[in-house]
């Protein structure tokens, strides 16, 4: 939003409501906040679902236009996205677990427009447990690697990993393309990584655990 004059408004507000009313009505944000604002306060928990469905709103209308869009632009967004949406499904669930997050809430937080929607959606609603997430993971030839290939040991790469390594190389895709928009996208992504990668070198040097110095993900 930045900064603006009616900046105060915002500590005035007591529900989310408020806050959309006051603040967010005006603004482009608007559509993607008024089916998620609800009545409840904003604590911790509630903040998090707040977050997960904007985020579900975004994605799904970010795919909607790269479909309208066609072309170069639909072929190489379009998968870049849905994994991205199917990424968001298998973290929410796996954190899910333990929580106070009930089944039907978890799934209000899927969004629909990856490889896993409709019937891969249904199986991770009904998980109780990483295996079972797991097991869904394996009906998709894109993501039994990504599961296969992780672990909690200390030398394991994380589930995380393996999904970043993977966006690396859907996004790697958009250069091999001209006179499309995915690349600016593309872009913005890798260098997201790039960060993640300084960040990592400097706290393994910080910490001086050298020998996982090189465990980062790499660019092209």
């Amino acid at each position: 939003l930045g900064s603006f004059e009616q900046m105060e408004a915002v500590s005035i507000a007591q529900s989310p409501a408020e806050l959309f009313n006051a603040i967010l009505v005006d603004t482009p944000l608007a559509p993607f906040f008024q089916e998620s604002m609800s009545e409840n306060d904003l604590d911790e928990m509630n903040a998090e679902i707040l977050r997960n469905k904007l985020y579900k709103a975004y994605i799904e209308s970010f795919h909607k236009f790269c479909k309208e869009e066609g072309g170069t632009t639909e072929e190489l967004m379009c998968p870049i996205l849905e994994f991205e949406a199917d990424r968001r499904a298998f973290i929410i669930t796996v954190n899910s677990f333990g929580t106070e997050l009930s089944k039907d809430e978890r799934t209000k937080l899927y969004p629909c427009c990856g490889k896993l929607y409709p019937q891969g959606l249904g199986m991770l609603a009904s998980a109780e447990d990483y295996q079972q997430v797991k097991a869904v993971a394996d009906y998709f030839v894109e993501y039994k690697p990504i599961f296969e290939g992780s672990g909690r040991g200390s030398n394991d790469k994380t589930l995380e990993d393996k999904f970043f390594e993977h966006e690396v190389k859907l996004n790697m895709q958009a250069f091999l393309n001209q006179f499309h928009f995915g690349v600016f996208y593309a872009y913005v992504k890798l260098k997201e990584q790039e960060s993640r990668n300084i960040v990592w070198i400097a706290e393994c040097i910080a910490q001086r655990h050298k020998t996982k110095i090189d465990n980062y993900v790499p660019i092209f």
